[in-house]
């Protein structure tokens, strides 16, 4: 897919971060929109700033992790705009603590959103991507899906379950001689919000359930890449057709290490990890 001008592309996680800046760029590409979020007034927010800049626009308050709420969703993109050339599984949420300290229902909350969110939005746009004789599945992953790090093993867990899911669908289509494409992405540190609404469990926050402001500044020391430049890397995988992005130069140092030392990055990055908990 060489040339979006007039594609249908449907964003999640839109009202904030790589979604916002994938909506802006790809409106600049001439692209029709179809933007959702969990968050309206972020998802209004996106809207107002596409004023002016779009071929067309629709929004849609959607909870991912909600099967029937994604599967009407991606109908009602249809029925407004007429095609879905496109899809970006971008909602994600962020989770820390310890193996001991999570609940299972913390693991459930995380997978609901990261995976099975990029599972339904799959599913429920495939078949008209199929029907739009050429398509686009682009999932987000992480540089956490090709790396672990300890206190993050839910982020990791569903993480490297999009990993493993979009390098399976990417060769499904293949297989099969379909027209749509499948690509996975893994930023690195992207300058968003994630952080600062991660739910954080207490053996890692203290008694607030939220990690310090001052722990907060120095995790995002790490995000070193814009989200605006997070979608233009993205969208040039797209037209590139990649099965493979990575965004940042930290995303691929830490690609590197899990190949180089698949062991011993682990004991590196734990090492980092018990240094900055002593500051």
């Amino acid at each position: 897919m060489k040339h979006l001008d007039d594609k249908v592309a449907a964003i999640t996680g839109a009202g904030s971060g790589i979604g916002r800046a994938l909506a802006l760029h790809l409106a600049g590409e001439g692209c029709r929109l179809a933007l959702s979020d969990v968050d309206g007034a972020g998802l209004a927010e996106t809207e107002r700033l596409l004023e002016g800049r779009a071929r067309a626009v629709s929004t849609a308050v959607v909870d991912v992790a909600d099967e029937s709420a994604v599967l009407a969703w991606a109908d009602a993109v249809v029925t407004d705009h007429g095609r879905a050339n496109l899809v970006f599984n971008n909602a994600g949420v962020a989770l820390s603590g310890t193996v001991a300290a999570l609940t299972t229902e913390d693991y459930r909350w995380i997978m609901g959103v990261n995976f099975w969110g990029v599972v339904h939005g799959t599913k429920a746009f495939l078949p008209h991507l199929e029907r739009s004789g050429s398509g686009h599945v682009v999932n987000i992953s992480s540089v956490f899906g090709l790396t672990a790090q300890p206190l993050m093993s839910g982020y990791n867990a569903s993480k490297y379950a999009v990993r493993g899911f979009t390098e399976s669908l990417r060769q499904d289509l293949e297989l099969t001689g379909s027209c749509v494409s499948a690509t996975c992405v893994h930023p690195g540190g992207i300058k968003t919000n994630i952080a600062r609404s991660a739910r954080v469990d207490d053996s890692v926050a203290g008694a607030t359930g939220k990690p310090s402001e001052a722990a907060t500044r120095e995790f995002e020391k790490s995000f070193i890449t814009s989200p605006a430049r997070a979608a233009e890397v993205i969208v040039d995988g797209v037209r590139t057709n990649r099965r493979r992005v990575l965004i940042g130069p930290d995303a691929r140092v830490l690609d590197a290490m899990g190949r180089i030392a698949p062991a011993g990055y682990q004991r590196l990055v734990t090492a980092v990890v018990r240094s900055r908990g002593r500051r």
